[in-house]
């Protein structure tokens, strides 16, 4: 923000200014927090108002800080206290992506705090809960009312707890805490109140402590303790049926729509749904844990009162896939399904792989059929998929896409003659979900056309990732998406205003595919697509 005080400033005051200040915040940018050296930084360096002019702040060295350049650049908020609180969660963010290849949740917010690091000893009565808290110096005795819940049949109290005894539940509630919650750290730094409490379960007996696991409420925890609360409000559900809170939180964010749970977290948590209700069965039944010999359509079956235990079933499938580490596509999707860094969003994901090529109705054969063997059908099928998302990673993906170009604004640069390097621009052409719906739908036929030719029988197009490949049909697969990729459309910015200026339907680059021209009968290819063609190896 512009400075009356700093533009009057001479060479020399603003260098004497700049090294109190570098003396006061003892050598590091008030923002990052990392360390300037004045010799190597003097011309990167900013001095900006900790609290802006705007909001009051004072124009004069007693509001003033010393901060990098690029940090003051990218800062989230204009007030450089909040920056800070912001950019700190950015560090964590990074930090776990660099160890761990994943985002943070809740428990890593605690533990960048020196939270989640003891058990509490509940003692219940009748109508009151008693605990304490000796492992942090603190052995007064707390007692609290225990409620009853009526509908739920579920006994709770309400406490208030420091956050070295509280723990993210990621089984009811696998959600990472994600960009928004920049959001609420800035509601709360300005003094608006948290309105729903977080929400939490112990596992209580006569002998052992309870961890106080946390499974709703999450992004308003950890909000608070960015800001540096180390005492979280919570209702705490007393030996609840863990599998209701599960399906509670499943159908809070996807029935109900109460929870803005990404379409990958409803997934993971079909699939826990589905694993869950496996277990149940077999005790139910009086099987052995090992014992699958039961399949899909018995298990909906049996729990048939259940509208969504079909949904659980294929959710596993999609989050066996999602979750494979082994996946390499998932590095360039997503999971937010907001797509604006990485080229594809998992919304897309589902739409177009998980849509063709997992099976979507109910098998009747044994979960255990051939499954020592790795030729049971389900297995295959995610096997098989993810290996294909992995060749489409290599072919078109992979050293291409550059993520520090991203996908903002691509075709407007273009069209402004800005030179971005070829591979990417194909890349995020053939990310866009209308193109990749109309490509990859070739890819059952090609699998249907070679079972044919092989033994004369046309399996069905949405089953045939069920059915084992041979290493040719694997060549005619890669032979098709590398010929399809260096398709001259890829790279002519010619189309850059035109046929990839906006958003199309998938009819349009169906009828471009189907004819080579745009349905208002603009020439794109030369010709249209021919998979036949396409499978032909380029040295041919």
């Amino acid at each position: 923000m512009e400075s009356n005080y700093l533009n009057k400033l001479s060479k020399e005051e603003r260098r004497k200014l700049i090294e109190k200040l570098w003396a006061i915040q003892h050598g590091k940018c008030f923002i990052s927090e990392d360390d300037i050296d004045l010799n190597i930084h003097y011309d990167n360096l900013d001095i900006d108002h900790v609290i802006p002019k705007s909001l009051g702040g004072k124009d004069d060295p007693s509001n003033f800080a010393l901060t990098f350049a690029s940090a003051n650049r990218a800062k989230q908020a204009s007030d450089l206290n909040l920056a800070r609180i912001l950019f700190r969660f950015k560090k964590i963010q990074e930090n776990i992506k660099t160890i761990e290849d994943r985002s943070p949740n809740l428990n890593d917010i605690f533990q960048s705090k020196n939270g989640s690091k003891f058990k509490i000893k509940f003692k219940k009565t009748k109508n009151s809960i008693s605990y304490s808290l000796s492992e942090i110096g603190d052995n007064s005795i707390y007692s609290v009312p225990v409620y009853f819940d009526k509908l739920s049949k579920l006994n709770y109290f309400f406490v208030v707890l420091p956050i070295e005894f509280l723990f993210h539940d990621d089984k009811i509630n696998p959600r990472t805490i994600g960009p928004n919650i920049s959001s609420l750290i800035s509601e709360f730094y300005i003094g608006n109140p948290q309105l729903h409490i977080s929400l939490a379960w112990i596992e209580l007996n006569d002998d052992n402590k309870s961890q106080v696991k946390i499974f709703d409420g999450q992004h308003k925890a950890a909000a608070q303790v960015m800001l540096d609360i180390r005492l979280i409000p919570v209702r705490i559900f007393i030996n609840p049926n863990i599998d209701k809170l599960i399906l509670t939180n499943f159908r809070a964010g996807t029935v109900l729509k109460q929870i803005a749970f990404d379409k990958s977290v409803q997934r993971l948590l079909g699939s826990t749904m589905f694993g869950d209700r496996v277990k149940r069965y077999q005790i139910e039944l009086g099987l052995g844990e090992e014992n699958l010999d039961f399949s899909e359509k018995t298990l909906a079956n049996y729990y048939k009162g259940e509208r969504e235990i079909k949904r659980y079933i294929i959710d596993a499938t999609r989050s066996a896939i999602t979750q494979n580490p082994e996946n390499k596509l998932m590095d360039y999707v997503d999971l937010g399904g907001r797509a604006k860094e990485k080229p594809i969003s998992y919304s897309t994901i589902e739409k177009t792989f998980y849509s063709f090529l997992i099976f979507q109705e109910l098998l009747d054969i044994p979960i255990s059929y051939k499954l020592e063997e790795g030729k049971n059908p389900r297995t295959l099928e995610k096997e098989q998929i993810v290996k294909l998302m992995n060749l489409i990673a290599e072919i078109i993906f992979i050293n291409k896409f550059d993520f520090s170009i991203g996908t903002s604004l691509i075709e407007n640069k273009i069209q402004k003659g800005e030179t971005i390097p070829f591979e990417h621009v194909r890349a995020f052409r053939m990310a866009k979900e209308e193109v990749i719906y109309n490509w990859l739908k070739f890819i059952p036929h090609i699998i249907q056309s070679y079972f044919f030719q092989l033994n004369g029988t046309m399996p069905e197009s949405n089953k045939v990732f069920q059915m084992e490949f041979s290493e040719q049909l694997w060549i005619h697969i890669e032979n098709y998406l590398i010929n399809l990729s260096e398709l001259p459309v890829w790279a002519n910015n010619t189309l850059s205003s035109t046929v990839f200026g906006g958003k199309q339907n998938m009819s349009f680059w169906e009828a471009i595919f189907a004819t080579g021209k745009t349905p208002q009968g603009f020439q794109v290819l030369v010709k249209p697509i021919n998979i036949l063609e396409l499978q032909t190896p380029r040295n041919k």
